[in-house]
């Protein structure tokens, strides 16, 4: 009987141990899936404070154009496109098709879809990517590092 109770018991306390790891991995995943859905709301708005918002101070990002950019350059680049007078841009909400969680590091694997418009012109691509999020001494999830390509190019924005 008491074998019984501590196998019981045992059992029961590996349960409430692994559970909260397994929440909190759950909790970050909703946090960082938010933490886009804000990005292309804050695009769509031109709110370039609003989109430099999900980057981290250190970050690193591999676009085409842009092979070895940091925060400052991705901000400058998102403000003076916001300020093109007549372009119309519009970031569908993103396609996550991966999170994984470990730690304060988390790794996104996502597609979007640019609708760019000026005057009668308008072009769709779609990109793919690949963020890594780090938890911020906050406790907010920020892109550390990104890289971004689109098998097409927008030919609104060349």
């Amino acid at each position: 009987m008491i074998k019984r109770v501590l196998t019981t018991g045992a059992m029961l306390a590996s349960i409430v141990v692994t559970t909260p790891a397994h929440a909190d991995a759950i909790a970050d995943k909703a946090a960082i899936a938010q933490r886009l859905q804000a990005w292309s709301k804050a695009f769509n708005a031109r709110d370039a404070e609003g989109v430099c918002d999900i980057f981290a101070p250190d970050l690193v990002s591999t676009v085409p154009e842009a092979l070895d950019g940091n925060r400052d350059t991705i901000c400058k680049k998102l403000a003076v496109l916001f300020a093109k007078p007549g372009l119309s841009l519009k970031y569908d909400s993103p396609d996550i098709r991966e999170i994984i969680v470990s730690g304060d590091i988390a790794i996104v694997r996502l597609f979007w879809t640019l609708t760019a418009r000026m005057g009668d012109k308008e072009s769709v691509t779609e990109e793919a990517g690949m963020d890594i999020f780090q938890r911020q001494p906050d406790g907010q999830w920020s892109i550390a590092r990104f890289m971004s390509f689109s098998a097409t190019p927008n030919t609104v924005l060349e």
